[in-house]
């Protein structure tokens, strides 16, 4: 069992190594949006968008909803937001030693 959690796991990480697949999902953190929604908000091409989602869809992370011509998002299981808040959390913790470093120099 631990074998197959392993290449989940590795899978999962490979999906969040895109900088803008983790900006849609942090967009996604107050509920459902359309991709023109997302777009706008990060400021990037919807094609570009569509085609995150679509991988993000792909591997489960997100579900979609067609409403009339829009189809909308959310995210399928929220515990994926304390992955991205641990990361967070490690990189700040890297700042905080990158900063005690540069200040004993």
């Amino acid at each position: 069992m631990a074998f197959k959690s392993s290449y989940f796991k590795s899978d999962l990480f490979k999906v969040l190594s895109n900088p803008i697949r983790i900006q849609i999902i942090d967009a996604l953190r107050t509920g459902e949006r359309s991709v023109n929604d997302i777009a706008t908000w990060l400021e990037v091409d919807p094609s570009s968008i569509s085609q995150q989602l679509a991988i993000l869809r792909s591997r489960n992370l997100v579900t979609s909803r067609k409403q009339g011509n829009f189809v909308f998002y959310a995210i399928r299981d929220s515990a994926i937001f304390k992955i991205l808040d641990a990361a967070l959390e490690v990189f700040n913790n890297h700042l905080v030693d990158v900063r005690d470093a540069l200040e004993q120099l």
